[in-house]
């Protein structure tokens, strides 16, 4: 099985180094502007909360040990991040359906609205930074992107990387 080392003598040295360049130049312009999108909701949500908030509206309610294994961080992170969502009334705390005893976090309705708000202002800043591709590049970018994020997550996660043909197009 060849090494690391190996599949990069392999690679084209000068092409991996664009592509490592591009990758810090592109998470430092993320972290700088947050994605946030346009209008006056621009940087209005930081990316955990954004991340917690959009996992809960796809996946319904659950608890902190759920929510933390889905997103791949520890359940004190997860219950630090969730803490000024509460307080903001974005999220809420109830009771599980079966097990009363049992705590889950559910989206509110406030903060249904203000994660759409979010999505759609972020949607606009997609549309604009995207303007001049075509909907095949768009496509195209977010099925490399959503592999290159998959196999980051695998490789993090200690998991052999996935093949091409095995990874989702979602």
């Amino acid at each position: 099985m060849p090494t690391s080392q190996d599949m990069t003598t392999d690679l084209d040295s000068g092409l991996l180094d664009a592509l490592q360049h591009q990758v810090a130049v592109f998470a430092r312009r993320a972290e700088q502007t947050r994605l946030g999108g346009t209008g006056q909701l621009r940087n209005s949500m930081d990316r955990a909360a954004y991340l917690l908030l959009n996992r809960l509206d796809q996946e319904g309610p659950m608890g902190v040990k759920a929510l933390a294994a889905g997103m791949g961080i520890d359940s004190s992170t997860v219950t630090r991040q969730v803490a000024p969502l509460v307080d903001t009334g974005l999220v809420k705390r109830t009771s599980h359906p079966e097990d009363g005893r049992a705590v889950v976090l559910q989206l509110s309705p406030r903060g249904q609205a203000r994660l759409e708000e979010v999505r759609c202002s972020r949607r606009d800043l997609m549309a604009q930074v995207t303007e001049g591709w075509t909907a095949a590049e768009r496509e195209s970018f977010c099925t490399l992107l959503t592999r290159f994020n998959s196999a980051l997550s695998a490789r993090q996660a200690g998991l052999p990387p996935a093949h091409p043909e095995a990874t989702p197009s979602s």
